[in-house]
């Protein structure tokens, strides 16, 4: 039931603005520092699960639903508990919303990768950018040449611009802290254990599903973002609505589209991975993506991550004045 109450609108409104500036302030420092060098707290979840893993590890969906299940839920909890804990201390809320966003986001990482895969390959150094790919995506670069470690390059820049910036900003201008939060370990685990192999089709089910559900809404906004911060909207939704569903993944595929018609691109094709190989699909109408267009997709997913800030915060603000119990 809604009730309206003079009081609790103002501890509300005390919560939203400091929810909205705490965002903006991390995502201020993600553009300026980047991931923090050291005790990076993902990479901290990162090791908290390769660990447990042994210890739940079965060829089951139980099994992987489980270990998903205490990994997430613990990390949801914990952010939960950070929100109640500040909520009533407008600078211990600021400071913990703030330090939260810049732990979860990995935008500028994302674009410091992109120019060093564009120097590389500008440099015309194809080994050293083979070896270099793994540190934007899982693809087997052993034998890509230039203008395909150009296309992955681009596609993950695209793909990660909605995971790594838009949807931990969506989670967290809608729920603060334990949105941030929870949404980051759902999609670290999904890195880990989501990806088809014969080790974790079944073990990994679960964590790839709720990466999936959590990631419908932020994707379809991170492709209109797209559209809309290239300047080319109709063109990039055209694209979308053509070609997105020939992508295997539900939200990669319209993410990936948007980037396509929106820097007039064609992306997709047969990607290897090692121990399989994916066909993605054929993404829009213009030519294959070359050494150039690595920078030109990096300025459109800052513009993106820049639009994406701003809209979590303002959904942070809407949130003023209402109280549910």
């Amino acid at each position: 039931m809604y009730r309206a109450n003079p009081g609790a609108n103002t501890r509300t409104n005390s919560g939203a603005n400091t929810r909205a500036l705490g965002i903006l302030l991390g995502f201020t420092a993600d553009r300026v520092l980047g991931d923090p060098r050291r005790y990076h707290p993902v990479a901290g979840f990162g090791r908290t699960a390769s660990r447990l893993e042994p210890h739940l590890y079965a060829d089951t969906r139980a099994s992987g639903t489980a270990y998903t299940a205490i990994l997430v839920g613990t990390t949801t909890v914990l952010g939960l508990a950070a929100e109640r804990l500040t909520r009533k201390h407008p600078l211990l809320h600021t400071a913990a919303t703030a330090g939260a966003t810049w732990t979860v986001l990995g935008a500028r990482s994302l674009e410091r990768e992109a120019e060093t895969m564009a120097t590389l390959l500008h440099q015309k150094d194809v080994e050293k950018a083979r070896d270099r790919l793994s540190h934007l995506c899982a693809r087997d670069a052993t034998t890509l040449e230039a203008d395909e470690l150009a296309r992955a390059t681009v596609e993950s820049i695209a793909e990660n611009t909605s995971d790594a910036c838009v949807a931990p900003l969506f989670w967290g201008g809608v729920f603060g802290i334990p949105g941030l939060l929870g949404y980051r370990a759902a999609n670290t685990l999904d890195a880990m254990v989501g990806y088809r192999s014969p080790k974790y089709e079944n073990f990994g089910w679960a964590a790839a599903r709720l990466d999936d559900v959590l990631n419908l809404l932020p994707a379809r906004l991170c492709a209109a973002l797209t559209g809309l911060m290239a300047g080319r909207p109709r063109q990039a939704a055209r694209i979308r609505r053509r070609d997105a569903a020939q992508h295997p993944s539900p939200n990669a595929g319209p993410v990936e589209a948007s980037f396509a018609g929106a820097l007039n691109l064609t992306l997709g094709g047969t990607n290897s991975y090692g121990t399989y190989t994916e066909n993605r699909g054929t993404l829009g109408d213009g030519p294959p993506p070359t050494v150039p267009d690595i920078r030109r997709t990096a300025t459109l997913a800052k513009r993106v991550g820049l639009a994406a800030a701003a809209g979590a915060a303002v959904v942070a603000l809407l949130q003023k004045g209402q109280r549910w119990g």
